[in-house]
């Protein structure tokens, strides 16, 4: 039994960081569009945040210091100052990596680079600022990763490099949820999501409880409820990262109670990167399966896999289109598959066909009825079987 599939992956992010819509020779209802068009697309996407507090050497909260967030890719910054507590708090921030600069009368500047901000994820980053001028720099360049002192939820973050190199069977970014504790998964081959409802169980949740957005956009297969599916193609290099939640998440997520698979794409930067790959599988070193081989011995066919060619390939390009303010991202990702599969029946033996039966007695001998027998067994069905047999 062979099945051709050809299928065509086309997303494409275009997603704007302006702070404001910019004025000139644009017409008004150009502008307009604009500025409607990059709120919503920012709106759009999954967030996460970041806290903490501002103390002294000795551990009293300093007021009013400033604290800047700065992702330098995307050239966005926000800044803060630090209230009553010492406490500051940026939301609904967009994930990537960033610079935090905290500055204060008195005290040197701090300044941690590479604060790596994950999606879904809440951040806490506590900073001691040193006695000095302000002209003075602390940098921190390498520190353990932000700690999640918001909530209670348990699950993992994979960044781009994560997501691209951890090996996937059919390169689908939520399978790598059954890399969790807890999730059973029995993989995405064909026929294998109806047989068990189950194939996808998160803490013993059904496959169709799992919660998959996408850019904080509800991407489920409702019509189907296989697990870790998402209705929108989703690629290894259209993904920045994910965030997988499966305990204790937050009344935000919710809608099953399964796992809860937050998806972000990539949104260009001011650098152009084009990227281009392939991808084969074939059979040519696989195995074979033993009860198709027994199958083909049976039948005298040689000792043969079934086939199983797969080709993926694709690119993928994004930049700047406004240098520092407008970026775009787009990925085209093609699928090639040809696969046989192994089909059971269930077929009467000639002595069946011809109305004999055979079966074990208690006694451990064989008793042979035929139709004749059968026809004793019950006269008044002799009609209706005579009819089934003719």
């Amino acid at each position: 039994m062979s099945r051709y599939d050809v299928r065509t992956r086309l997303p494409f992010v275009f997603r704007s960081r302006l702070s404001k819509c910019p004025t000139g020779s644009l017409t008004l209802t150009l502008t307009l569009l604009v500025c409607v068009l990059s709120t919503s697309l920012v709106h759009a996407q999954a967030t996460t945040s970041v806290r903490g507090s501002v103390t002294d050497p000795r551990g009293n909260a300093i007021l009013g210091a400033t604290v800047v967030l700065a992702n330098h890719e995307s050239k966005t910054e926000r800044t803060i100052e630090t209230g009553d507590q010492g406490q500051y708090q940026f939301l609904l921030i967009v994930p990537g990596n960033y610079t935090l600069t905290v500055k204060a009368a008195g005290f040197r500047t701090y300044e941690q680079r590479d604060l790596a901000l994950l999606v879904n994820t809440p951040a806490t980053v506590n900073v001691e600022l040193k006695v000095g001028s302000a002209t003075e720099f602390v940098t921190v360049t390498s520190e353990a990763p932000a700690i999640d002192m918001v909530d209670a939820s348990l699950g993992n973050s994979f960044n781009e490099t994560q997501v691209r190199r951890i090996p996937l069977e059919g390169r689908n970014v939520p399978d790598l949820l059954s890399l969790q504790a807890g999730v059973t998964y029995t993989g995405n081959r064909i026929g294998d999501k109806d047989q068990d409802t189950r194939n996808g169980a998160v803490n013993g949740a059904r496959s169709d409880q799992s919660n998959v957005t996408l850019d904080d956009v509800d991407v489920n297969d409702q019509s189907n409820g296989y697990a870790f599916t998402s209705i929108l193609p989703v690629t290894q290099d259209s993904i920045q990262e994910f965030r997988v939640t499966t305990t204790n998440y937050g009344a935000d997520q919710g809608q099953g109670s399964g796992a809860q698979v937050a998806l972000v794409t990539k949104s260009g930067t001011s650098v152009f990167h084009v990227s281009l790959y392939e991808y084969l599988r074939n059979t040519v070193t696989s195995a074979n399966d033993y009860l198709v081989k027994q199958s083909e011995l049976n039948i005298g066919l040689p000792n043969r896999p079934l086939q199983l060619n797969r080709n993926i390939f694709g690119g993928s390009i994004g930049g700047p289109i406004q240098k520092d303010r407008l970026f775009f991202f787009a990925n085209y990702e093609g699928t090639r598959e040809r696969e046989e599969q192994r089909a059971e029946r269930v077929i009467p033996t000639p002595a069946l066909c011809q109305g004999s039966f055979r079966y074990a007695d208690v006694n451990g001998g064989i008793t042979t009825f035929n139709s004749t027998d059968l026809l004793n067994l019950d006269p008044k069905a002799s009609v209706l079987i005579q009819r089934c047999w003719t």
